[in-house]
């Protein structure tokens, strides 16, 4: 692979051509260096007065000939990423692979970067958005000067899918040099989708202890995972805070954390650090959603800090959190485009700093809170997220009761996302949601390829309901699942959203969705 990094041609800021002094670009009293670093350029930015809401670099005349577009997106996927032909594409957030008869161009940002970035390809030209606002309004940065992103630029030759996997998968690794993710394989088993919220105490020490007889023997061990539903004002659809304690239908939570120790397997438990409906304080409050805790705050981050220490002490060694994109935004990743959020006139309470600062700082306050826990994400900010999650989620939810949403979510982040897997954390396709509602033949293959992918692997299934076959099947995909560190790689990406032949540590697999 080579770093083909090059200098831009324009650089914009606030939407006006920027002056060139000696590769700083200056409008006004605001500026913004461009200098090459180990084969990056790193973008520095300040202004004294002006507030910043954008930068973006202009490389002119970097995309030749026909090729093939594949970009990733601002959190998870949602059945949208595939290899495109279309000349030009507007939106792409954090990186993009261009692949053409001659092999790959590779376009990124590092993770951590302190701006929402994206890329655009406009006419045969490469912009790089850097948005630099504060909630919908410029950053007030009064002088201070920070590394708004580290911009990566390479080519090299692929021949075969999997060459071209590789590929991208050791550019990708160029880019997160903080991955926290050990290797280790991740499995068990999550209610939700069998359960859908409506559970007890009584029915997650059920599921443990039958996770834990379907694998006896396996050295390592699997968790299981409490979801949403034990919180003490979890109420219809109202999925929210506090996590001081369990409802009556859970209890004592640190004891059944114990219980599930006992029996065998490693306690996981879910919750949603930022909404609560029910008593977060006046000063505290999010202007975007008054039900949000505004996270540019130290004392918003203190209380979030306490909630993950209280689980920690309660003997969980999973922490899946969610909804930290979608509270902060007030929108789903699909929708976010380059707006990012579908309301106007908010910024948060801290004006200094820009949103991804922000989500940065609250994305390691949870990491460093955590103790032990394995931590995994759910609906991050992908970027933002590498280096402070083990896993992450990388699609939308799959079902329970829905087949098509299981192969259009399901399949399709693991056949693109799959590339991220040991070089921004643990890429977490989501579960196998096994019901009398979904035919067991496709589950069947959803379950196959997803215990061969060396990727986080969870099951929900309502203990008693398989067949003694189905059983037999499910103990093998376990076994599977907690030994393999083989990735399983799409041979079809270039011409399918959902790709049906993979090679797997098994061997050539082929399946019918």
């Amino acid at each position: 692979m080579n770093k083909t990094t090059v200098m831009p041609d324009t650089v914009l800021i606030n939407r006006r051509a920027a002056e060139c002094k000696n590769e700083k670009y200056v409008s006004g009293d605001a500026k913004v260096s461009v200098k090459r670093d180990g084969g990056m350029l790193r973008i520095d930015v300040t202004a004294s007065v002006t507030p910043l809401r954008e930068a973006v670099l202009v490389f002119k005349d970097r995309i030749r000939g026909e090729g093939e577009t594949l970009s990733d997106t601002w959190e998870r996927a949602y059945g949208d990423l595939f290899f495109s032909k279309a000349k030009n594409r507007k939106v792409m957030p954090w990186y993009f692979v261009r692949k053409t008869g001659s092999g790959l161009q590779l376009y990124g940002v590092k993770t951590g970067a302190a701006s929402m970035c994206s890329w655009e390809i406009r006419e045969g030209d490469v912009l790089l958005h850097l948005d630099l606002r504060n909630g919908t309004q410029g950053v007030c940065l009064d002088g201070r000067e920070f590394t708004a992103a580290e911009a990566l630029m390479c080519e090299s030759v692929a021949g075969t899918p999997e060459d071209m996997f590789w590929e991208i998968h050791s550019f990708l690794r160029l880019l997160c040099s903080n991955c926290i993710y050990d290797g280790k394989p991740i499995y068990g088993a999550n209610n939700w989708y069998y359960a859908y919220g409506k559970s007890s105490r009584d029915e997650v020490l059920a599921d443990a202890r039958y996770l834990a007889e379907l694998t006896n023997g396996l050295k390592n061990r699997p968790f299981i995972v409490i979801d949403d539903g034990w919180q003490q004002d979890h109420m219809g659809d109202y999925n929210g805070g506090p996590w001081n304690s369990g409802n009556a239908d859970y209890g004592d939570m640190g004891a059944i954390a114990s219980e599930m120790k006992k029996a065998g397997v490693l306690p996981g438990i879910w919750f949603r650090p930022l909404y609560d409906r029910t008593g977060i304080p006046e000063e505290l409050k999010f202007e975007r959603d008054k039900n949000v805790f505004d996270i540019s705050l130290p004392e918003s981050l203190e209380h979030v800090a306490n909630d993950v220490r209280r689980i920690r002490d309660w003997g969980y060694e999973l922490l899946k959190y969610d909804f930290s994109c979608v509270d902060i935004f007030g929108r789903w990743g699909v929708h976010m485009g380059r707006s990012l959020t579908s309301n106007t006139g908010w910024a948060f309470k801290d004006r200094s700093r820009t949103t991804a600062e922000i989500i940065t700082d609250f994305y390691r306050t949870i990491y460093e809170n955590a103790g032990n826990m394995l931590i995994l994400g759910c609906n991050c900010v992908s970027h933002l997220a590498a280096g402070y999650v083990h896993a992450n989620r990388t699609g939308d939810d799959t079902s329970g009761v829905e087949w098509e949403r299981t192969k259009k979510y399901g399949v399709n982040t693991l056949a693109f996302r799959t590339v991220q897997h040991g070089a921004f954390y643990a890429a977490d396709a989501d579960c196998v949601g096994i019901t009398d509602r979904i035919d067991w033949k496709k589950n069947r293959q959803w379950m196959e390829i997803m215990s061969l992918s060396s990727t986080p692997f969870f099951v929900s299934v309502r203990p008693g309901t398989l067949t003694r076959a189905q059983e037999k099947e499910l103990r093998s995909a376990y076994k599977a699942a907690s030994e393999n560190t083989v990735t399983a790689i799409p041979l079809d990406a270039e011409h399918s959203k959902t790709p049906e032949k993979w090679l797997t540590a098994a061997g050539e697999k082929r399946y019918r969705w």
